[in-house]
């Protein structure tokens, strides 16, 4: 029979940490090289530097950057990522006022940058780092360096003395050129370039220049640096923003909380500029999470204490035994906040499918489900099939055998010693004679709350927000059926005032978001219907009806081939949809497109993960999408992406080609409570017509990767969370 037992109290609760570090001292040696700064200051550039001037300084493996710096006109804000322990990567958005070469009041600006950790700071060699200022933009910041640094801490004197010299090209090659060692023909800017081409011909050409300083960080609060800058600021002087009279800045900052730094600074000899720095760690979370402790796991007796549990005297039927086990687990598992899909238990195996609705790591769930089926199970169940279910799509089943677990509860080596012992096999598409959870479905699901919107990059409005109250709902009516839809109502913004024409040389499919905004201040985002299952093991499908994004509707169609234990997945996706009419309500235009792609997916080390989607676009174009992104095992994702079609730079416009960056942050980092929800951002420097892709509601591949064996190994330490 089916064991009974109380709600007795877990135990105490497990608790994160964020680990609040001092900044510095930072020169501390580990085997002859030296560990990364906690949080090396950026510059006005939003990276690792001196002032105006960079340094060959990279930020901890992960850690996202946003410097915000202004002086002479000029504002710059700059979201940097340290992609991996050597490589840094920039996205900017820059403002200069007045510009005699733009038509606009303030002249703007988007840049990326790019640097490389050659050899790590060690006992008696610098950090050295190689960097491309601006390389896929208009060029207006262009420049490349190579800059060494190295840290120095006495007894004598408090803190760390941190000193860098470099040589610089392009931008920071422009003022006390030594010579040109690689060549003197370098392209200068050209006010209107559309940009967004690598400039591969001009990389260490031209004039180079030296660069230096030195930083002080007196304590963990107050830090000094001074600088001899090798930029002569042609452009900004030739155009009357600030008087350069001087190669030297000077400049103080504070730390005003762990991941705050603000600076005060005096620049070439006439100018005062400031400097915020906001730095976040993925591994650091804002708040500690906190999760209750789990129940023990139930210690059965050996079968020759006890041979009578072992009985299967139990089981008279096996339909009969799964009912049993899912009336005791099914209330269980929901106090775990877990709901139980269905079970079908044997005298020796027993499998469970359940939802998360609670815990952002899949492992965790899969841990609260171990012991809950320990201690309720009967002696005889040997085999664990624990199967996490997402939206009717049965992700894995992860077998555990329960001596296993029994045997590795109080080892010092559980976590890898358990995964040794564990498999992942794919979940059948039906579980054949189970016991279903009955009062899942029907289910009605909706939420009311504020929203919103964000259009970027405007020369004339470089944010544009608007704010109103969306309504969603979600219908469930059967295993994997759906009817969705999103309804926005904006109260206030501005987004429809923009006034910018579409100047495309492709058909508008993008860039008449304004006439969306412009025409209705309610607005069905989505309304549409789906369904999604396996077709097989390894084989997953869905298919779509309805309005499915706010500019296009009709319907789409998708198959996903992705085995348990593969790093690959390859996917199909075919689409026939309809441009929808811009009072976003229930009519359509004329314009009607077949578009589609192949998507090849690959999991990396070290949390990446590749994508590489072919097919033809909304526009008619037919092209290619590479797209590489990392993910942290608390659920933060930080990646890139670029788009490349038969469309000419000159007919895509602005920008040469499509091009973002995305990010999502869970919300548990934020709230230190368990969740699944998470916030998800795609920046793009310009949206164009040009590889514009259609947005779909529930792809698959993201469904179906938490709940396989790459995603849980790297989580596998939640199992005893």
């Amino acid at each position: 029979m089916i064991r009974k037992f109380g709600n007795a109290a877990a135990g105490a609760a497990v608790f994160g940490s964020v680990a609040l570090l001092p900044s510095y001292p930072v020169a501390q040696e580990a085997e002859g090289i030296f560990q990364t700064p906690q949080r090396p200051s950026l510059n006005f550039y939003g990276t690792t530097g001196l002032i105006d001037m960079p340094s060959a300084q990279m930020m901890p493996d992960g850690q996202v950057a946003v410097g915000v710096s202004n002086f002479g006109g000029t504002t710059r804000t700059t979201l940097t990522f340290q992609a991996t322990p050597r490589i840094q990567a920039s996205f900017r958005y820059s403002g200069i006022k007045d510009a005699n070469f733009s038509a606009f009041d303030t002249y703007r600006d988007r840049s990326f940058d790019v640097r490389f950790l050659l050899n790590r700071e060690s006992r008696y060699l610098p950090a050295l780092t190689l960097g491309l200022q601006d390389f896929a933009g208009t060029g207006i910041y262009a420049g490349e360096f190579i800059a060494a640094t190295k840290a120095f801490s006495n007894a004598r004197i408090p803190g760390t003395v941190t000193t860098t010299v470099g040589l610089g090209w392009g931008r920071l090659g422009s003022s006390g050129s030594i010579g040109t060692p690689f060549g003197e023909d370098r392209p200068a800017f050209v006010a209107g370039d559309s940009g967004g081409e690598l400039s591969i011909d001009q990389w260490f050409r031209g004039n180079a220049a030296p660069f230096a300083g030195v930083e002080w960080q007196i304590n963990d609060k107050w830090g000094l640096k001074a600088e001899y800058s090798s930029d002569a600021y042609t452009l900004e002087t030739a155009n009357g923003s600030f008087d350069r009279k001087s190669r030297f800045n000077f400049g103080a900052e504070y730390q005003v909380s762990d991941g705050v730094r603000l600076g005060g600074y005096y620049l070439y000899g006439s100018e005062i500029g400031l400097n915020v720095q906001v730095q976040l760690n993925p591994n650091r979370p804002a708040a500690p999470l906190r999760i209750p402790a789990p129940q023990p796991y139930f210690i059965r007796p050996s079968r020759r204490e006890d041979p009578q549990s072992y009985s299967t005297d139990w089981v008279k039927s096996e339909a009969e035994a799964s009912v049993l086990v899912r009336d005791a687990i099914m209330p269980l598992l929901a106090a775990e906040g877990l709901t139980l899909i269905e079970t079908r238990t044997t005298a020796s195996t027993t499998e469970v499918r359940f939802s998360n609705e609670r815990y952002g790591s899949t492992s965790i769930a899969v841990g609260r489900v171990a012991r809950i089926m320990a201690r309720l199970l009967p002696d005889s169940v040997e085999t664990f099939r624990i199967v996490p279910v997402v939206n009717n799509l049965a992700q894995s089943a992860i077998v555990m055998r329960r001596s296993d677990l029994e045997a590795l509860e109080f080892s010092p080596d559980v976590v890898d010693a358990s995964l040794a012992v564990t498999g992942f096999d794919s979940a059948s598409p039906v579980l054949r004679g189970s016991a279903r959870n009955e009062e899942v479905f029907p289910s009605l699901n909706w939420s009311i709350g504020p929203y919103l919107s964000q259009s970027l990059f405007d020369p004339n409005e470089p944010i544009r927000i608007d704010a109103g109250v969306q309504l969603s709902l979600a219908y469930a009516p059967a295993p994997g059926w759906k009817v969705a839809g999103r309804l926005q109502h904006r109260l206030t913004g501005n987004i429809a005032d923009n006034a910018r024409p579409s100047t495309s040389a492709l058909p508008a499919v993008r860039t008449n978001a304004r006439l969306y905004a412009d025409n209705s201040d309610t607005s069905i985002r989505e309304l549409y219907a789906s369904r999604q299952w396996k077709a097989a093991p390894d084989i997953y499908t869905r298919v779509s009806a309805g309005y499915l994004e706010r500019m296009f509707g009709g319907v789409s169609a998708e198959m996903l081939w992705k085995p348990v234990a593969s790093r690959l997945a390859l996917g199909v996706e075919a689409n026939y949809v309809k441009q929808r009419s811009f009072d976003t309500y229930l009519g359509f235009q004329d314009y009607t497109i077949a578009t589609g792609h192949a998507s090849a997916y690959y999991e990396f080390n070290n949390g990446f993960t590749g994508q590489l989607d072919v097919g033809r676009y909304l526009a008619g174009d037919v092209g290619a999408t590479v797209s590489l992104e990392r993910e942290f095992d608390n659920g933060w994702r930080v990646g890139g992406f670029f788009t490349l079609t038969d469309v000419s730079s000159e007919d895509f416009g602005e920008g040469s080609f499509d091009k973002g960056i995305s990010m999502t942050i869970p919300l548990n980092w934020f709230l230190g409570k368990p969740t699944p929800q998470s916030g998800s951002r795609t920046i793009r420097p310009i949206q164009r017509d040009g590889g514009a892709r259609l947005s779909v509601p529930g792809r698959l591949y993201e469904q179906v990767r938490s709940g396989h064996r790459e995603e849980l190994v790297g989580n596998w330490s939640g199992v005893w969370e």
